[in-house]
C-alpha cells in the first residue's frame, strides 16, 4: 500500500542521516503529511516516540563504533550529533546502561534496537464508528500554549493548561462564548509546517475576542470524525485506532490541519468526546 511504503521510505531517510541531521519535516514530506502529524503516526505505530528511536539508532551504531577501541569517544559523539562529551554520556547510558569508555575497553554487553519497517497488519475486530464531513473554516477562541516541535515534550504542557483554566474561571467563561458548531470543549493542536505550533483550548464562536484570549481560525477542510467515551485517557486508545486501524485501509490520509478534540462532557471518569482529523481523499 502506497501509504506504508512512504512511511518505509521515511525510515530509510533516517537511516541515510544517522550521522547527521535528520528533519522532522523532511520525514513528514516523504510521509506526505505534516511533520506533528508524521510524529504522531510514527509514535502510535512503532510504539515509541520518533525521538526516542532515532536516539536508540544512533546509541545503538555508537556503541558498534566504540567497540572495536579505536575510535575517539568525543569522535564517536560528534559523529551523531552531540557537541557535548556530557549530552553523549547520558544518552549512551540511557541506552545501553553503562557508559562509553567502558564499552570502548571491551568485555561489556551493550543493546541493539533494529531499524523498524512497516507492513499492512490485519486488525480491527472491534467497529469503528465515524462520519465524514465537510466544514467551512470557523474562529475558535480561548487560551493556548506553544508546543515543542519534538511532540512528546508536550505532555506535561497540555495537562497543565486544562488545569489552570479549572481552577481560575476561564472554563465557565469559555463555554458562555460557545454558539456554532463543533459545540463543545475544543482541544486544536495547530501545527501546520508553515506557522508556530500552539495548543488551544478554545470553542467555536462568532463573538469577539475578551481580554486576555485568543482567536484562531480553523481552516475549511474535511474532517473524519470518531465519536468515544471513557475515562480521561480513552481517548488516546482511539487516537491510536484510528491512526493504526482506520486510516491504512480507509481511502483517506492525513490533510493539512489542525487536529481537533471535541469534548462534550469533560467529566475525565465519564468523557464524552469526538476526535476530528482532517483528511484528504487519496
Amino acid at each position: 500500500m502506497e501509504w506504508i511504503e512512504r512511511l518505509n521510505r521515511a525510515m530509510v531517510y533516517i537511516e541515510e542521516n544517522l550521522d547527521g541531521e535528520i528533519d522532522v519535516a523532511q520525514l513528514g514530506q516523504i510521509a506526505c503529511c505534516s511533520a506533528y502529524h508524521f510524529q504522531r503516526m510514527f509514535g502510535y505505530m512503532a510504539g515509541v516516540p520518533l525521538a526516542e528511536y532515532i536516539r536508540r539508532r544512533r546509541m545503538t551504531l555508537a556503541a558498534a563504533d566504540l567497540q572495536g577501541g579505536q575510535q575517539k569517544i568525543t569522535d564517536v559523539a560528534l559523529k551523531y550529533g552531540y557537541a557535548s562529551p556530557t549530552a553523549f554520556n547520558r544518552a549512551f547510558q540511557s541506552v545501553h546502561g553503562a557508559a562509553p569508555s567502558l564499552v570502548r575497553q571491551g568485555g561489556v554487553p551493550v543493546r541493539s534496537y533494529q531499524p523498524i519497517s512497516f507492513k499492512i497488519t490485519i486488525k480491527g475486530a472491534e467497529q469503528m464508528e465515524y462520519r465524514i464531513e465537510k466544514k467551512e473554516a470557523f474562529d475558535i477562541v480561548g487560551v493556548s500554549v506553544p508546543l515543542h516541535r519534538e511532540i512528546e515534550k508536550n505532555f506535561q504542557e497540555i495537562p497543565a493548561l486544562w488545569g489552570r483554566i479549572a481552577e481560575d474561571g476561564t472554563l465557565p467563561r469559555l463555554m458562555e462564548l460557545m454558539d456554532i458548531p463543533p459545540m463543545g470543549m475544543l482541544g486544536v493542536s495547530a501545527c501546520g509546517d508553515s506557522e508556530q505550533w500552539r495548543y488551544y483550548i478554545a470553542v467555536a464562536t462568532t463573538g469577539s475576542t475578551p481580554a486576555g484570549m485568543e482567536r484562531y481560525t480553523v481552516p475549511a477542510a474535511t474532517w473524519a470524525v470518531f465519536p468515544g467515551e471513557g475515562t480521561g485517557q480513552s481517548i488516546q486508545t482511539l487516537e491510536q485506532r484510528i491512526v493504526t486501524e482506520w486510516l491504512p485501509s480507509s481511502g483517506y490520509e492525513y490533510a493539512s490541519g489542525p487536529d481537533v478534540e471535541v469534548y462534550l462532557n469533560a467529566d475525565p471518569q465519564n468523557a464524552k468526546y469526538e476526535v476530528w482529523i482532517p483528511v484528504v481523499k487519496k
